[in-house]
Parts: structure tokens; sequence; C-alpha cells
């Protein structure tokens, strides 16, 4: 099974439970001044994605007598991007410990950390109570009451996740992203209905949307005729990765494949800075059995290095060898996925299938 992906107004969204939400928080991470040089280096690291250089970063930084908050908040960080979730709870918790009693911006930001860890981890009530501690201190976080009702979704409590919801969007208005991101978790939890009304309800109240955000809304209602139009109209000022994206997926939805897949390739031509594209591009000509097409495209994005992306992309490449007939590669290729991402039990099955060809 190929791996889509989802991306939202050009952001690489900071409200979805996904290794997206851990690439999207990394821009916050740097830290500047004397005695953190081996935590600066361990973000670094971080950042290439070089989870296991990172964590002997922090090491060094505790053994150096760096601030401890700092560097067991980066070890949960790496071992976030190993899917090491367990022990990126502990060290969490580690640096929460670390606090003098006063809440700081940080504290935050570990909360959230750990409160995705803990999801990750299956632990649903862990992550419920953080988010809750979350809100008994900042009862306005609109991210913190989004992210609490993905849980009660979960949790199949959705009289207190549409309570939550509404919370966030009454704190967030104008905030497209939210409102989309809302649909897609009420669509994943069967309640497409509920999430068209937040999208009506947005597009109803904000008359001051982009052609672009027009397009996003009308896409996710369905209206991809709509959407195509304003998404073309929105190309003639500017054409970004997300533009070409949503407008290459709503030709796609009309049935018109082949202009969807030229309208990616000559994005790409021009322009060999988007894993996005490169990923779409990849899925496309799977779809259109174009095997090597596919393969060179995915390739091209893994070598973007965009944290966003990284895993739909590997896991896209090993599937393009099995579509060439390649399993030895293949089975390297997932063997390799499996180790930076283990928790991923889809790709453990299709690991066992291709060590039996």
């Amino acid at each position: 099974m190929i791996r889509k992906h989802s991306m939202v107004m050009g952001k690489k969204f900071t409200y979805t439970l996904t290794a997206v939400t851990l690439a999207a928080m990394l821009g916050g991470c740097s830290m500047g001044g004397a005695g953190k040089a081996n935590i600066n280096l361990g973000m670094d690291a971080v950042e290439q994605q070089d989870y296991a250089l990172a964590l002997t970063c922090f090491d060094n930084a505790l053994k150096a007598g760096e601030d401890e908050r700092l560097t067991y908040r980066g070890m949960g960080i790496a071992y976030m991007g190993q899917g090491r979730y367990e022990e990126a709870v502990g060290a969490f918790e580690k640096a929460l410990k670390g606090s003098n009693g006063l809440v700081k911006r940080v504290d935050y930001d570990i909360n959230y950390y750990m409160a995705m860890s803990e999801y990750k981890c299956g632990d649903l009530d862990a992550a419920l109570d953080t988010y809750n501690a979350i809100l008994d201190l900042d009862e306005r976080s609109a991210d913190a009451h989004y992210l609490r009702g993905r849980i009660e979704l979960l949790k199949n409590d959705r009289e207190s996740a549409i309570k939550d919801f509404d919370r966030a969007v009454e704190l967030k208005h104008n905030d497209y992203d939210l409102y989309i991101c809302i649909y897609q978790a009420l669509d994943a939890a069967g309640m497409k209905s509920d999430g068209d009304g937040y999208l009506s309800r947005a597009m109803s109240e904000n008359n001051r949307m982009t052609a672009y955000q027009s397009g996003m809304f009308s896409y996710y209602l369905g209206r991809y005729d709509e959407a195509r139009n304003y998404f073309e109209e929105a190309r003639k000022d500017e054409e970004t990765p997300e533009l070409i994206l949503y407008l290459g997926r709503s030709y796609e939805a009309l049935g018109d494949t082949n202009y969807a897949s030229n309208l990616y390739s000559a994005y790409t031509d021009e322009h060999q800075d988007s894993a996005a594209i490169y990923n779409e591009l990849g899925l496309m000509s799977l779809k259109q059995k174009e095997y090597q097409k596919a393969l060179n495209a995915f390739e091209n994005g893994i070598s973007l290095n965009d944290p966003a992306y990284d895993q739909s992309l590997r896991f896209n490449e090993a599937v393009a060898y099995e579509y060439l007939l390649d399993f030895k590669k293949a089975g390297v290729l997932m063997k390799e996925y499996i180790d930076r991402y283990p928790q991923d039990e889809e790709a453990q099955r299709e690991y066992i299938f291709l060590s039996t060809r």
C-alpha cells in the first residue's frame, strides 16, 4: 500500500498527531547562549534527522553539566524521531522535573511533546491528562483544545470532542487550517457531516478568503470543479507547491489524471525543492504503472531531507522497487525504513512479505 500525505494551507501544520507535527515544531528548537554547545549540536542533528548522533550529543550535554531540562527535552524529541515513544515520555518527564515551579513557555512545549508521545504509545488516558493539565494552566489555548478533541474522538467521547473543537474555533475563528484539520479528524471518525458543518461555517463566517483558501474548502467539501477553478485563479498570482498539489488532486478527482501528472512533472522540471510534489508525482506515476518514473520521483524527494515527508517517501520508495519486481532491494529499503520508524506495523508486515519473495 502506497502512502499519501496531506498538506494544509501551506503549513506543515502543528495540529496533526503525526510526524508532521514533530517537523513543524522543530523550528523553535534552536538553543542559544553559553554552556549549551552540546545541546545546540544535538538539536542541529535532530533537524537533520540524525537521531542517533543527536542522542550522543545530549549524553555529552549531561556529562558536561549543561541545562538538564533542555537536554532531556532534546532527548525526548530524538526518541520521537526514532519512534521510541515510551523512552520519549520518560525523557520529557525528567525535563519537566527540572522546572523550578514557575511555568514557562518551554514547559508548555514539553507537555505538548509528551502528550503526543503518550498518544503514540497508545496511552490515550495519559495523553488526555496531559492536555487537561495544559488547559488547566491556559484555557485559551486553541491548539490544546483541538488536540484534546482528537484524543476524545479516539476515546469515542464525541460530545466532549465537539465541545473542544467549538472552543478551538471560537478562539481562532480566522484560522482556516484549524477548520480543515477538524474536518479531517471528524471525517476519519466517521463524522463527515459534522466535519462538513465546520467547513461550511468557516466559509459563511469568513468573507475574506483568498482564492487559494476558498479552493481548499471547496476541495474538502468535494466540490472539485469549484476547487479547480479557485486554484487556477490563485495560480495566476503565484505557483506554490501546496497550490499545485491540490490543483493536481482536484484534476485527479475530476478524472483527468494525465493533466494532474503533467502538472506535477512540469512543476518539478522548474522547481526541485518540493518533497510534497515529488511524493505526489511518484504516487501518480505508480497509478499509471510508470514505476521507474515513480521511483525517480521518490528518490528526488528523499534527497531534500524534508522531515514532514521523509516517512511517506521512504515507504513509497520501497514499494516502487517492489512494483519493479526488485524484491531484494525493496526488502533492504523496507528494513531500513523499519529501523527508522519501528512503530509502523504495516511496514513490518510488508517486510515479512518481501522476505519470502
